[in-house]
């Protein structure tokens, strides 16, 4: 084990990986966005716009990162569309990530018994107040497991950014590889490299999913009180 070369070459790797997050955090937070816009046309069943929904993620879940990238990368060059690197890499994620959060989320919706939807309503809360305080609490619970898990897939996603020559951490173990040699010390940098940017989120997760995990079977102080209309409010000995 060369520890020289490791030293000499560890700065490369730091940027690497802060190149490598940043662009993960940008693409998981656009698949969040995506993800639960979708998830909702689905769950609510809106007209055509569920049917697009539903095409998109199909095209989407089944289609290599890798394939997206390069039509990004090197197909939209063709009809005079140029995207740099970083942001195919993003555009990617976003397309790939936002199916999978998509259905992850549906799947917690449509987990929570209709009866829930019910006792909302009858007490006097509007619809929207049903899925703000009611339902999507529970599905954010509920899916809170599959959501997470979600987000570790992408990140390690990004190790196939390198196609489309974007610098980041699996391109720089190539390059050194390739002018070097050293692979066993280039390779022993990426593992770390990931390592350090993946395990603390895993525990991170692994913390918050125990926290709420009560969540999921309800509870009452999930629903404001102060959300209630008057007649409501009095009807529950509220003054």
């Amino acid at each position: 084990m060369d520890l020289k070369f490791i030293q000499e070459f560890a700065l490369l790797y730091v940027e690497a990986g802060l190149l490598t997050f940043r662009i993960a955090l940008v693409g998981i937070l656009g698949a969040m966005i995506v993800g639960l816009i979708s998830s909702l046309i689905r769950y609510f069943h809106v007209p055509v716009l569920s049917q697009i929904a539903g095409v998109y993620i199909e095209l989407s879940r089944n289609t290599p990162l890798l394939i997206q990238l390069f039509f990004l990368y090197f197909g939209l060059p063709k009809i005079g569309i140029l995207l740099s690197s970083q942001m195919c890499g993003v555009i990617g994620l976003i397309f790939l990530g936002g199916s999978y959060m998509s259905e992850a989320f549906r799947s917690g919706l449509e987990a929570i018994e209709t009866t829930q939807n019910e006792s909302g309503l009858s007490v006097g809360l509007t619809k929207f107040q049903v899925f703000r305080y009611v339902l999507l609490p529970q599905a954010i619970t509920i899916s809170l497991p599959a959501f997470l898990a979600n987000i570790i897939f992408l990140i390690k996603e990004t190790s196939v950014f390198s196609v489309i020559a974007l610098a980041d951490l699996a391109y720089v173990a190539k390059e050194l590889i390739g002018l070097y040699y050293n692979t066993d010390e280039a390779l022993l940098m990426l593992v770390i490299a990931y390592a350090i940017i993946l395990l603390p989120i895993s525990l991170v997760f692994h913390f918050v999913e125990r926290k709420l995990r009560y969540a999921g079977f309800g509870n009452y102080y999930f629903i404001s009180r102060a959300q209630f209309r008057p007649a409501t409010r009095r009807a529950l000995g509220d003054n």
